[in-house]
Protein backbone atom coordinates (compact mmCIF):
# COMPACT_ATOMS: atom_id res chain seq x y z
CA UNK A 1 0.00 0.00 0.00
CA UNK A 2 2.86 2.38 0.72
CA UNK A 3 3.92 2.28 -2.94
CA UNK A 4 0.39 3.32 -3.96
CA UNK A 5 0.48 6.15 -1.42
CA UNK A 6 3.78 7.44 -2.84
CA UNK A 7 2.58 7.06 -6.42
CA UNK A 8 -0.67 8.92 -5.71
CA UNK A 9 1.19 11.75 -3.95
CA UNK A 10 3.48 11.96 -7.00
CA UNK A 11 0.42 12.35 -9.22
CA UNK A 12 -1.11 14.95 -6.87
CA UNK A 13 2.04 17.08 -6.97
CA UNK A 14 3.20 16.69 -10.58
CA UNK A 15 -0.12 16.02 -12.33
CA UNK A 16 1.17 12.73 -13.78
CA UNK A 17 3.21 9.89 -12.34
CA UNK A 18 6.89 10.80 -12.64
CA UNK A 19 8.96 7.87 -11.31
CA UNK A 20 12.19 9.88 -11.47
CA UNK A 21 10.72 12.17 -8.79
CA UNK A 22 10.04 9.41 -6.24
CA UNK A 23 12.93 10.50 -4.01
CA UNK A 24 11.48 14.03 -3.96
CA UNK A 25 8.15 12.54 -2.88
CA UNK A 26 9.75 10.48 -0.12
CA UNK A 27 11.48 13.60 1.23
CA UNK A 28 8.39 15.82 0.76
CA UNK A 29 6.71 17.19 3.84
CA UNK A 30 4.03 14.83 5.09
CA UNK A 31 5.31 11.67 3.44
CA UNK A 32 6.99 10.47 6.63
CA UNK A 33 3.60 10.75 8.33
CA UNK A 34 2.06 8.25 5.95
CA UNK A 35 5.13 5.98 6.05
CA UNK A 36 4.96 5.83 9.87
CA UNK A 37 1.20 5.21 9.70
CA UNK A 38 1.68 2.33 7.24
CA UNK A 39 4.41 0.80 9.47
CA UNK A 40 1.98 1.02 12.39
CA UNK A 41 -0.74 -0.74 10.33
CA UNK A 42 1.72 -3.51 9.37
CA UNK A 43 2.57 -4.25 13.01
CA UNK A 44 -1.12 -4.16 13.90
CA UNK A 45 -1.94 -6.71 11.17
CA UNK A 46 0.76 -9.09 12.43
CA UNK A 47 -0.57 -8.77 15.99
CA UNK A 48 2.30 -6.60 17.26
CA UNK A 49 0.20 -3.49 17.79
CA UNK A 50 2.22 -2.43 20.81
CA UNK A 51 5.23 -1.94 18.50
CA UNK A 52 3.01 -0.15 15.97
CA UNK A 53 1.91 2.32 18.63
CA UNK A 54 5.54 3.38 18.97
CA UNK A 55 5.45 4.55 15.35
CA UNK A 56 2.30 6.59 16.01
CA UNK A 57 4.09 8.25 18.95
CA UNK A 58 7.06 9.04 16.71
CA UNK A 59 4.59 10.51 14.23
CA UNK A 60 3.21 12.83 16.90
CA UNK A 61 6.69 13.98 17.88
CA UNK A 62 8.20 14.40 14.41
CA UNK A 63 5.20 15.62 12.44
CA UNK A 64 2.76 17.13 14.97
CA UNK A 65 0.17 14.76 13.54
CA UNK A 66 -2.10 12.50 15.59
CA UNK A 67 -3.53 9.40 13.94
CA UNK A 68 -5.54 7.12 16.22
CA UNK A 69 -4.41 3.51 16.40
CA UNK A 70 -7.58 2.10 14.83
CA UNK A 71 -7.83 4.49 11.86
CA UNK A 72 -7.91 2.69 8.52
CA UNK A 73 -7.29 4.07 5.02
CA UNK A 74 -7.06 2.35 1.65
CA UNK A 75 -4.27 2.82 -0.86
CA UNK A 76 -3.48 6.31 -2.08
CA UNK A 77 -3.56 7.93 1.39
CA UNK A 78 -1.81 11.31 1.22
CA UNK A 79 -1.16 13.91 3.90
CA UNK A 80 0.29 16.97 2.20
CA UNK A 81 1.24 18.96 5.30
CA UNK A 82 0.88 17.02 8.57
CA UNK A 83 1.03 19.80 11.17
CA UNK A 84 -2.18 19.93 13.17
CA UNK A 85 -3.83 16.93 11.52
CA UNK A 86 -5.87 14.87 14.00
CA UNK A 87 -7.54 11.62 12.92
CA UNK A 88 -9.66 9.70 15.40
CA UNK A 89 -8.93 5.99 15.74
CA UNK A 90 -12.45 5.06 14.62
CA UNK A 91 -12.20 6.76 11.20
CA UNK A 92 -12.52 4.51 8.15
CA UNK A 93 -11.39 5.87 4.80
CA UNK A 94 -11.37 4.56 1.25
CA UNK A 95 -8.76 5.00 -1.46
CA UNK A 96 -7.11 8.17 -2.79
CA UNK A 97 -7.73 10.51 0.13
CA UNK A 98 -5.75 13.76 0.25
CA UNK A 99 -5.58 15.68 3.53
CA UNK A 100 -4.13 19.17 3.98
CA UNK A 101 -2.82 20.72 7.23
CA UNK A 102 -4.96 21.33 10.30
CA UNK A 103 -7.66 18.83 9.33
CA UNK A 104 -9.63 17.07 12.08
CA UNK A 105 -11.50 13.84 11.41
CA UNK A 106 -13.17 13.26 14.73
CA UNK A 107 -16.11 12.26 16.81
CA UNK A 108 -19.05 14.20 18.12
CA UNK A 109 -20.04 13.01 21.57
CA UNK A 110 -23.16 14.94 22.60
CA UNK A 111 -23.73 12.32 25.29
CA UNK A 112 -24.20 9.66 22.59
CA UNK A 113 -21.99 6.69 21.77
CA UNK A 114 -18.81 7.81 20.05
CA UNK A 115 -19.03 7.52 16.27
CA UNK A 116 -16.51 8.73 13.70
CA UNK A 117 -16.82 9.67 10.03
CA UNK A 118 -16.63 7.16 7.18
CA UNK A 119 -14.99 8.40 3.99
CA UNK A 120 -15.45 7.09 0.46
CA UNK A 121 -12.87 7.12 -2.34
CA UNK A 122 -11.23 10.05 -4.16
CA UNK A 123 -11.64 12.73 -1.50
CA UNK A 124 -9.82 16.03 -1.08
CA UNK A 125 -10.02 17.69 2.36
CA UNK A 126 -8.84 21.32 2.44
CA UNK A 127 -6.73 23.05 5.07
CA UNK A 128 -8.36 23.40 8.48
CA UNK A 129 -11.50 21.42 7.63
CA UNK A 130 -13.28 19.58 10.42
CA UNK A 131 -15.36 16.47 9.74
CA UNK A 132 -17.12 15.44 12.92
CA UNK A 133 -19.45 12.69 14.06
CA UNK A 134 -21.22 9.67 12.65
CA UNK A 135 -21.42 10.93 9.07
CA UNK A 136 -20.66 9.54 5.64
CA UNK A 137 -18.57 11.39 3.10
CA UNK A 138 -19.29 9.99 -0.36
CA UNK A 139 -16.81 9.31 -3.14
CA UNK A 140 -15.37 11.99 -5.45
CA UNK A 141 -15.94 14.70 -2.83
CA UNK A 142 -14.12 17.95 -2.13
CA UNK A 143 -14.28 19.57 1.31
CA UNK A 144 -13.30 23.25 1.30
CA UNK A 145 -10.74 24.87 3.54
CA UNK A 146 -12.00 25.52 7.10
CA UNK A 147 -15.33 23.80 6.41
CA UNK A 148 -17.05 22.22 9.41
CA UNK A 149 -18.87 19.14 8.15
CA UNK A 150 -21.56 17.86 10.51
CA UNK A 151 -23.83 15.98 8.09
CA UNK A 152 -23.48 13.52 5.22
CA UNK A 153 -21.97 14.69 1.93
CA UNK A 154 -23.21 12.83 -1.19
CA UNK A 155 -21.04 11.42 -3.95
CA UNK A 156 -19.49 13.97 -6.30
CA UNK A 157 -20.28 16.96 -4.09
CA UNK A 158 -18.27 19.95 -2.93
CA UNK A 159 -18.97 21.16 0.62
CA UNK A 160 -17.88 24.52 2.06
CA UNK A 161 -18.70 26.79 5.00
CA UNK A 162 -19.49 26.67 8.70
CA UNK A 163 -21.52 24.53 9.02
CA UNK A 164 -20.67 23.02 5.64
CA UNK A 165 -23.25 23.13 2.89
CA UNK A 166 -23.11 21.34 -0.44
CA UNK A 167 -22.49 23.96 -3.12
CA UNK A 168 -21.94 21.62 -6.05
CA UNK A 169 -23.40 18.22 -6.72
CA UNK A 170 -21.67 15.89 -9.14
Amino acid sequence: MLFHDLKYKNICIYGVYRPEKILNIILWEGTSTVILYRIHRFFTRVHLGFIGCLFLAINRLLNSCVIGKGAQFGKGFVIMHPVGVVINGEVKGGENIVIESGVVLGVARNGLPVKAPALGDNIYIGTGAKILGDIKIGSNVKIGANAVVLSDVPDGATAVGIPAKVVKKG
